[in-house]
């Protein structure tokens, strides 16, 4: 796990279905938990929800707090 996929946990959204649109890290858990039972999908999205599912499960959504209250750089 590496702080980038972290990061992109909060800005990346929900591509498609009853959720879409929703940041990734605000996904619930029962969706998440869902998704992983179903199978995730291929590629970059599939390996981000699945470390948002291991977070949830895990109960270490905390781990994103810090990146949320931490004030994006603007260049």
């Amino acid at each position: 796990m590496n702080s980038e996929a972290l990061t992109l946990l909060l800005v990346r959204e929900m591509p498609y279905g009853k959720y879409k649109g929703r940041k990734l890290a605000d996904l619930p858990g029962h969706y998440l938990g869902w998704l992983a039972g179903a199978g995730f999908p291929k590629g970059e999205l599939g390996a981000l929800l699945a470390l948002m599912y291991e977070l949830d499960h895990n109960d270490l959504r905390s781990l994103l707090d810090p990146l949320r209250s931490a004030k994006p750089t603007t260049r």
